[in-house]
């Protein structure tokens, strides 16, 4: 080897070695579905940048696999939870979102509902217990000095494990039920005369009615969640940590907040110094197809082609649902390329084709993609926005249909409802975004707005969570509102000092006056009865 071989190699040795020794050490609490979809790209970037990164993984997860190829390490704990039984819970949360909701009243609803979230609770308190009542887990993860606990607090426990660790912690997440973990423990300011509850299905623009509504939401949501979500979990951590613990107030310590949305797609609202939006941190530049695909959009021509997809959970709709909409697309003039596991549809057109998988963002960047057809996800429609392609709306559950109502609100979509929609109210959507050249205005002003930032969404993610690493946590952007009362937040006791004050002045002003006019009527008498 030359010696100039020698020196590039000595530098470059040099390099990795700095490179190395500089990077932090991340752990990464377990989540699942679409969640963890959104959370693999940070820890991708984050080993790009000379990190080393641990997940925590489930016995018991439906998309977190270890033995899939990875960049990243793997620490694997036990659950007592069966695939069976979350894939069944998985099955009856969806048939209930799509087929039952529509028809059943409101009280009907709320009580579903709540049994729903009592199970999903009861989950994962079983797999906060792999964790935290493994006495092995606990020793490896207080032996592997870890300086950042990365986590989406989906499952719950992530703060406990981190404050045994005594680590920053750093959320990400799209929003909670009705805004609560973000309003209640992270004390987000949300006026509800203009900040709409996640999942309240209401935009920025409300009129009295829809503002009443907004507030009672809130509320209710509030009461139902003290009473379902923390009294299990404020038992939990009591329990761990031997002192009566407050599991929101636990929440409310972390270091920053990643919300996994923008101005692009929400609504503009308050915010505090450690809430970040980073919305389509997923969202990258479109790659060439396969070759048997890139040739079936080059056969659509001048109409282009449409792409389909309900997302990953969906695998299946009804027979009647699957003709119905096989029919619609049967009469648009572009191909349609639909991700569809199910029972292949008799009405389906010889203008589409179905597959088990699609690379949806490589589909969506394609120059012949004219829509959308989405269930509402937020992964989606991110991705939609990222490269200006208009949208149809199918939501199914979760978020899904507020996401719509955004993306609506906002003009750049059209939203259905699967259990009222016929043929021909699918087939015509899709020709009102292709044709109503505004739709596909507004997408594009979307999405100019979404590349419009100072850093992409990804890069200021790892922007943060380094950030927190290197100031050993971010606590200075923690408001003081977490140590104040309810009724000092709201400044009530200061208006109850004040009216006090009000009244006291008043009450003396009104006694002031009375004996004054005391005084002086009873001079006038005095002085009358001496004149007489």
């Amino acid at each position: 080897m030359k010696p100039g071989q020698r020196l590039s190699v000595c530098v470059l040795l040099v390099l990795c070695v700095t490179w190395s020794v500089n990077g932090g050490n991340i752990l990464v609490w377990y989540t699942d579905g679409s969640h963890w979809i959104n959370m693999k790209p940070v820890l991708e970037t984050l080993i790009d940048r000379g990190h080393r990164v641990t997940v925590l993984v489930p016995s018991t997860s439906l998309y977190m696999k270890t033995s899939e190829p990875s960049r990243f390490g793997y620490e694997p704990f036990n659950v007592s939870v069966s695939m069976e039984t979350m894939e069944e819970f998985q099955k009856d949360f969806f048939h209930f979102s799509m087929y039952e909701m529509d028809h059943m009243s409101y009280l009907q609803i709320y009580i579903k509902f709540m049994d729903i979230m009592k199970t999903n609770q009861q989950h994962g308190l079983k797999y906060l217990d792999g964790v935290l009542k493994s006495e092995s887990i606990m020793k490896k993860l207080k032996e592997g000095y870890y300086e950042l606990l990365l986590a989406d607090p989906v499952f719950p426990g992530s703060d406990l494990v981190a404050e045994i660790l005594g680590i920053p912690l750093v959320f990400s997440l799209r929003f909670s039920l009705a805004s609560h973990w973000e309003r209640y423990c992270g004390q987000l300011p949300a006026p509800p005369s203009f900040v709409p509850g996640a999942m309240s299905k209401l935009t920025d623009k409300m009129d009295f009615s829809e503002r009443l509504w907004n507030l009672l939401f809130y509320a209710l949501q509030d009461v139902v969640l003290n009473h379902i979500f923390w009294k299990d979990l404020d038992k939990y951590y009591t329990e761990v940590k031997g002192t009566p613990t407050s599991a929101c107030e636990m929440m409310g310590k972390a270091d920053i907040w990643l919300m996994r949305t923008y101005w692009d797609f929400d609504f503009p609202r308050p915010f505090l110094p450690n809430f970040k939006f980073v919305g389509g941190i997923h969202c990258r530049p479109a790659k060439p197809l396969p070759e048997d695909m890139e040739e079936f959009v080059q056969s659509s021509g001048d109409a282009g082609i449409v792409v389909f997809s309900l997302g990953s959970l969906i695998k299946n709709i009804t027979t009647e649902k699957g003709n119905m909409i096989a029919a619609a697309l049967a009469q648009i003039p572009q191909k349609v390329l639909w991700r569809y596991s199910g029972e292949k549809p008799a009405t389906l057109g010889a203008n589409t084709r179905i597959y088990e998988w699609i690379p949806q963002n490589d589909l969506l960047g394609h120059p012949k993609t004219r829509a959308f057809i989405t269930h509402g996800g937020t992964n989606g429609i991110y991705e939609a926005i990222y490269h200006g392609v208009p949208m149809v709306g199918i939501p199914m559950f979760g978020d899904q249909p507020d996401n719509m109502v955004h993306i609506t609100a906002k003009g750049a979509a059209i939203t259905l409802h699967l259990n009222f929609m016929k043929t021909e109210d699918l087939r015509d959507a899709v020709n009102t975004v292709i044709n109503d050249k505004s739709y596909k205005e507004k997408t594009m002003w979307l999405s100019s707005i979404h590349h419009d930032r100072p850093m992409s969404p990804r890069d200021e993610a790892v922007f943060w969570i380094e950030f927190t690493m290197r100031n050993k946590g971010a606590k200075h952007l923690r408001v003081q509102a977490h140590e104040l009362t309810w009724y000092q937040y709201h400044s009530l006791d200061v208006l109850a000092f004040l009216l006090t004050i009000v009244l006291l002045l008043v009450l003396l002003f009104i006694k002031t006056c009375s004996f004054c006019f005391r005084r002086c009527c009873g001079r006038k008498g005095k002085t009358k009865r001496k004149a007489e």
